[in-house]
């Protein structure tokens, strides 16, 4: 038997062997970035206020502390400091000492998950000492919508809409400024369609409608450029990579649906790095508390949208070296020939 026959007979098996086990792989990476967070969901270091008299508080405060490692308390004077807090986004709730009680201030629009959660520990723990706590939501999900489900259901298609333009670009051949000026239109309309979905009909998001719009484009453009510009520089290899990380890493660690701080270390970081996890933090910003906090995920969406679609240019621009080089090669040789 030839070499190449020989050959032939070993590629397909060699390629039913990768299909075995690199599929059994992909389940498994899948299984570790989907069900690991959320079986390992806890408060780590949530941030929570504390308010009243020192003399009053000290008691409050060493009762957190007992749950050791769950909260970061920050101090303040009053309620209405303790409020303004809530509504910067500077911490998630507050426990306000008054002389009737205690009294647990929450806002279920930064996260319905760690209100119910700060709900059940202050009522434990008031519940022990024999007293009751009177809570009040002061930044609330929208009657529409109140566990917030909306929001969070939202990341994944977003992901798919930047995944799909920017493969769609890379596979129409589409370069340089027509390749930039599709990206960006594409999620400026996907942006218009999502905020007259999520906004407009559900009734989901209570923010300034434009603004809404606008974070939803720039999520699906920070994800489509990041596709388009890596297989601009690599090849289409790079539309497999940014899938991999948008939805083995992106999607399940982008806490849109509870916290960061409700997922393990080092996952809550490195999710709102990624685009999926910072446009659900912008948009929860813009949606329900004015744009407050809103700064850094801004400036992550930014720098992956300008980063791709930067990389479209300069692979466009590589490209059009090479190709104008080899001629010019070939002219050369044919001379000296």
């Amino acid at each position: 038997m030839s070499t190449a026959s020989t050959t032939s007979t070993r590629a397909p098996a060699l390629r039913a062997i990768a299909v075995v086990v690199l599929v059994p792989l992909l389940a498994a990476l899948a299984l570790w970035a989907f069900a690991w967070p959320s079986a390992r969901t806890a408060p780590r270091d949530v941030s929570l206020g504390v308010a009243g008299p020192a003399s009053a508080t000290a008691q409050v405060e060493k009762q957190l502390q007992q749950h050791e490692g769950a909260f970061e308390i920050h101090r303040y004077d009053d309620e209405a400091a303790a409020r303004n807090a809530i509504e910067d986004r500077t911490v998630y709730g507050a426990v306000v000492v008054t002389p009737q009680g205690p009294e647990l201030l929450t806002a279920s629009a930064a996260s319905p998950l760690v209100a119910q959660m700060l709900r059940q520990a202050v009522a434990e723990q008031a519940a022990a000492d024999g007293t009751q706590v009177k809570t009040v939501d002061v930044m609330a999900t929208p009657a529409a919508d109140p566990r917030g489900s909306a929001l969070g259901a939202s990341v994944l298609p977003l992901a798919l809409a930047g995944l799909a333009g920017g493969a769609a670009v890379t596979l129409l051949g589409l370069r340089g400024v027509r390749a930039v000026a599709a990206l960006t239109g594409a999620a400026a309309l996907v942006g218009v369609i999502a905020a007259a979905i999520a906004h407009s009909w559900l009734g989901a998001l209570t923010g300034a409608w434009w603004a809404e719009a606008g974070v939803f484009a720039l999520s699906t453009l920070a994800v489509s450029a990041a596709v388009a510009g890596l297989a601009a520089l690599i090849g289409t290899a790079g539309i497999g990579v940014m899938s991999l990380v948008v939805m083995f890493l992106g999607n399940p660690f982008s806490a849109a649906s509870s916290a960061p701080q409700m997922l393990p270390e080092p996952v809550g970081t490195i999710g709102q790095w990624l685009p999926p996890g910072a446009g659900a933090s912008l948009l929860r910003s813009v949606s329900f508390f004015d744009g407050a906090a809103g700064t850094g995920p801004l400036l992550t969406l930014t720098w992956w949208a300008a980063l791709g679609l930067g990389a479209v240019l300069l692979g466009t621009a590589l490209k059009a070296r090479a190709t104008s080089t080899e001629p010019a090669a070939v002219r050369e040789l044919a001379t000296v020939g």
